[in-house]
Formats: structure tokens, sequence, C-alpha cells
């Protein structure tokens, strides 16, 4: 059975808007059905130390608090980033959801990482309700669907690097907003669909999920 890692907030990446604890419980039942085995582990230091590549690394994690006296400085969470750029460079798949794109600020490579980020200021969401998603074709990761109809937070004004492919997109304020990509090195995307349980278990948001991991997975 292939394996997972899916990393919940806690401590310096708790997140006080989402509840990535039940999400991550959500997606690991999702996993079960597309026959992966999924650990949950919190984001602690060591939490990757013992993950073999080529396992699927799962990030459910949001902004939480860097200040040092928390939970430790950014030169002591180095080497849990060194190792999680090192699993996806050496095969390793990897899904960002929701509010990875703001999470692991004090990475300077996790952004690159993930093909797009979410900026502090100027990324932001309408309120959380029903909403449509456009599909854009062409790539394999993408599910056999023109639109998404689901009940969930749209993203929008992220951040997103030029050599990413947009996968799905929402429209806000006259404007086309990307919410889910691939990233141009390895097997990375980003989905910033999956606000809370709600969310994820909309028919077409677990539509979306499953095309992803079996792109991810090359299933």
């Amino acid at each position: 059975m292939t394996q997972a890692v899916i990393l919940v907030g806690r401590g310096r990446y708790d997140d006080p808007w989402h509840d990535d604890a039940a999400v991550a419980d959500q997606i690991r039942s999702v996993l079960a059905d597309l026959g992966v085995e999924a650990q949950l582990r919190g984001t602690y230091r060591t939490a990757l130390d013992d993950v073999e590549p080529g396992a699927l690394i799962v990030v459910c994690a949001g902004r939480g608090r860097i200040d040092p006296d928390f939970d430790g400085d950014d030169a002591s969470w180095v080497p849990f980033h060194d190792r999680l750029a090192s699993l996806v460079a050496e095969g390793s798949p990897l899904l960002g959801l929701h509010a990875a794109a703001n999470t692991f600020g004090d990475a300077s490579g996790w952004a690159s990482l993930l093909g797009g980020r979410w900026v502090v200021g100027t990324s932001m969401h309408p309120p959380r309700g029903p909403a449509q998603f456009a599909v854009a074709g062409g790539h394999p990761a993408a599910p056999d669907l023109k639109t998404l109809t689901t009940d969930d937070e749209r993203y929008c004004r992220l951040e997103v690097s030029d050599t990413s492919t947009v996968l799905v997109t929402t429209e806000f304020e006259g404007k086309t907003h990307p919410v889910a990509w691939v990233a141009q090195h390895g097997r990375v995307i980003y989905d910033g669909l999956g606000h809370d349980v709600r969310a994820t278990r909309q028919p077409d948001r677990l539509t979306l999920l499953r095309a992803e991991v079996a792109w991810l997975l090359h299933s």
C-alpha cells in the first residue's frame, strides 16, 4: 500500500482559523479509499526524520506563530524544512492544502517549492459560501469537469509563480484568481480549497482532490 504522511499544524504552525486536525483526518479517510495508508503527524521538528523518499507528503498547516519564545527560533527549524525539500527532491510527491500557502513563512524556499504563496496584507478571501471554480483543462491532475460547485472559501490575490500550471480559478471583483496549481519541479500541487470538514466533503471538492492525488501518485 502507498504510504503518506499528513503534517498537521501545531505549535509554530498551528492555525487559529482552521481545524487542521479534523480536516487532516478527513483527508486520511479519502486517501484510504484510494489505497493510500496515511499517518497524521504534528508539525514537530522531527516529524519527517523517518519518512522514506517517495512517500506522499500532505501539508495541512497554517501561519501559526514564529516568535522565537513560543516554539523555537528560525534556526532550530531549518533541519525540518531542509528535510522536507530533500524528500521532494528525492521523489516524494507533495500536496499543500488551503492554508498551506500561508504556512512555513520562516522557510525561504517554501513558496518556491509550492509554486506560490499567500501574501499577508494582499491575499484575501470573500465570505465563505456557495462558490464556483473553473477548471483549466489540459493537465492530467485536473478533474474531468469544467466547473466545481461547492461551499467553501475562495482564496484570492495569491502570489503564483509564472512557472506554475494553474488547475483551478475563481472570479472575484472582475478578475480571475488561481486557487490550485501544479508547481514546476517534481510532483507538487497546491490546492486552496477545503476550509473545513464540511467543505472537504463537498462532492466536487472530492473529485478535484482525487484527481490531484492520482496524478501525484502516477496512478
